[in-house]
């Protein structure tokens, strides 16, 4: 089966190489991801994300849900020094850097709970996968059509932060300037949630932020540099040979 809806501002598609019907599932998975950007996005004066920056509920009062993305985001703004911050100076709550990996690897895990063993998660270029292998090919930072690495997942996840979509959208949350010193950064995780936090972590701290993802346990690392240095950890998932197929 596959699928593909555009949701929370990109295109998501799912892949399930099982036998069987898995409609159902699908339509559990992005039925999340609907409400998910319904109630956590920054961008909608309705969310529940817009009402706690206006103060509205108290931060008490919040959902189970939301104080779980916040409890996230507090972890890796702790641990980045404050590099990585879901509230930003004039730009108010915003926690998507961490809700797009949280949400989809959460998708993920109802696929799982469904009875899915093979299965490809891509939202927007960050991937879970379960039943590999699967190859997932990692953008070239400055050349849209080609690709510097082709990842082999099996079961785990891959994201990427870099410049090339959004331009200088990740902020150093110490400067509240854009980051610098990295052109494009990848991160291997067992989960989506680790994965994405953690190359955006990466990515606002910049140069250091390739040592500082190398070090989390489950994490490698692909990063291109500013100065067009390529930096890899030595088990980070390359495939030797094949095409891209998620």
């Amino acid at each position: 089966m596959r699928r593909v809806e555009h949701v929370m501002g990109f295109p998501v598609s799912l892949r399930v190489d099982d036998e069987g019907s898995w409609e159902s599932a699908a339509d559990a998975c992005f039925a999340w991801l609907r409400e998910v950007d319904a109630r956590f996005s920054p961008f909608r004066e309705d969310s529940e994300v817009s009402r706690l920056d206006r103060g509205e509920p108290a931060p008490d009062r919040i959902s189970p849900e939301l104080a779980e993305v916040l409890a996230l985001g507090e972890r890796y703004r702790a641990d980045t020094g404050g590099a990585f911050d879901v509230r930003l100076p004039g730009r108010g709550l915003d926690p998507c850097a961490v809700v797009k990996g949280w949400s989809v690897q959460k998708g993920a895990d109802l696929l799982r709970a469904a009875g899915a063993r093979r299965f490809c998660l891509n939202a927007g270029g960050d991937v879970t996968a379960a039943g590999g292998p699967w190859r997932v090919g990692v953008r070239h930072p400055e050349d849209a059509g080609r690709l510097c690495a082709v990842v082999e997942l099996t079961d785990g996840a891959v994201a990427t932060s870099a410049r090339y979509e959004r331009g200088d959208h990740i902020v150093d949350g110490r400067t509240g300037r854009p980051a610098t010193g990295l052109l494009a950064l990848t991160v291997t995780a067992p989960t989506l949630t680790e994965a994405d936090t953690v190359a955006t972590a990466a990515f606002a701290l910049g140069r250091d932020g390739v040592d500082w993802a190398a070090a989390r346990d489950g994490c490698e690392v692909f990063a291109v540099t500013a100065d067009r240095r390529v930096l890899r950890t030595a088990g980070f998932p390359v495939a030797e040979s094949g095409q891209a197929a998620a």
